[in-house]
């Protein structure tokens, strides 16, 4: 066989084997593609709808100053001099903290703290939602490190709102080799922070927004909400609510007392009373007595009543003052008689 009829040989076969597996390849995507490209367009359409909201929240809005740890996460930075941070690897990283949490059986060992006024609605909601132990308001020093300390725990693991403003229970974590994520500024340090989501913790929509994002994305890992499904959990709910809108949104829904239009409680103008009630006042000759007259009383004797002596055993009543009421006289001195004269001897 000549050489050259071997090179056509080989490069037929070849052709075949694309050509099948070509054809291969088109059958497996017209079968499965439709229901990929469904899936792929649902799963982006979910991320741009979590970013829209994110934007709306201001979540991307930074600082003016930022750490050289999280330049990582900047987009840009605006005329004015306020960093944007990619809400793109925001979205990531909030998956990867969902990841995380859903890894961890017990949700009773996780803590979720924050000691800014702005996150700790939003902290008792998601804690309420995953099941975590929550902690807002100021940190006791020892939480994770004093055992004599009747709140002592030992977490297996930590989220925080600001790594700055929560930075004892970030060392503590430290000491006790404990993971920690937490809601990272551009000018947050990022020491002893294993997990950093970069995004805008100071304002109190982002923080709830961020909050409410991470309790759904975890939901849906541990399969309590159906992927692509809309979480019936309004985001209102994790932000902060200042202290006079509370009290006039309680004062809106309090129950009104019923006004029934009445401003003269006279006789008059109440008009006519209703059968069963009493329609004037009763006199005294309507009360008969019960007992029918010309019945002869009976005559019954009262008998004696005997009055008791208060004389003393001489027959002598002891004397009173003036008036009756002031201090009684002295009895006699015993061993003397009436007027002084001594009694008979007894013979004892």
């Amino acid at each position: 066989m000549d050489i050259p009829n071997i090179y056509l040989g080989i490069e037929v076969g070849l052709g075949f084997w694309s050509l099948l597996s070509f054809t291969k390849n088109q059958g497996y995507q017209s079968q499965y593609g439709v229901n990929m490209a469904t899936e792929t367009a649902r799963a982006m359409s979910q991320k741009e709808m979590d970013i829209q909201l994110m934007l709306a929240a201001a979540v991307h809005l930074g600082t003016k100053n930022c750490n050289f740890q999280m330049e990582r996460y900047v987009f840009k930075r605006r005329s004015d001099g306020i960093y944007i941070i990619n809400l793109g690897k925001t979205w990531e990283k909030l998956q990867l903290a969902a990841r995380i949490i859903v890894a961890i059986e017990n949700p009773q060992d996780i803590i979720v703290q924050s000691a800014r006024p702005y996150g700790q609605r939003a902290v008792l909601k998601f804690a309420q939602y995953i099941g975590a132990h929550p902690i807002a308001g100021r940190h006791t020093p020892g939480t994770f490190t004093n055992q004599l300390q009747t709140s002592f725990s030992e977490p297996r693991l930590l989220i925080l709102t600001d790594p700055r403003t929560d930075h004892q229970p970030i060392k503590e974590a430290a000491l006790g080799n404990i993971p920690t994520i937490a809601f990272c500024d551009t000018d947050s340090p990022m020491r002893y922070v294993d997990v950093g989501i970069p995004a805008n913790n100071k304002g109190k929509h982002s923080i709830g927004c961020l909050f409410w994002l991470l309790a759904r994305m975890v939901l849906q890992m541990r399969g309590t909400i159906r992927p692509g499904h809309k979480w019936d959990v309004m985001v209102d709910l994790f932000f902060y609510r200042e202290p006079e809108e509370a009290k006039e949104q309680e004062g809106e829904e309090a129950i009104a007392a019923p006004d029934y239009g009445i401003t003269d409680y006279s006789a008059s103008a109440l008009g006519p009373l209703p059968g069963d009630q009493w329609g004037a006042q009763i006199s005294d000759a309507q009360w008969a007595p019960e007992m029918p007259a010309g019945l002869p009383v009976p005559d019954v004797p009262v008998p004696d009543v005997p009055v008791p002596d208060w004389t003393s055993a001489s027959g002598v009543i002891a004397p009173l003052a003036s008036d009756g009421w002031d201090t009684a006289v002295e009895p006699p001195i015993a061993g003397t008689g009436v007027n002084g004269v001594p009694p008979p001897p007894s013979g004892w």
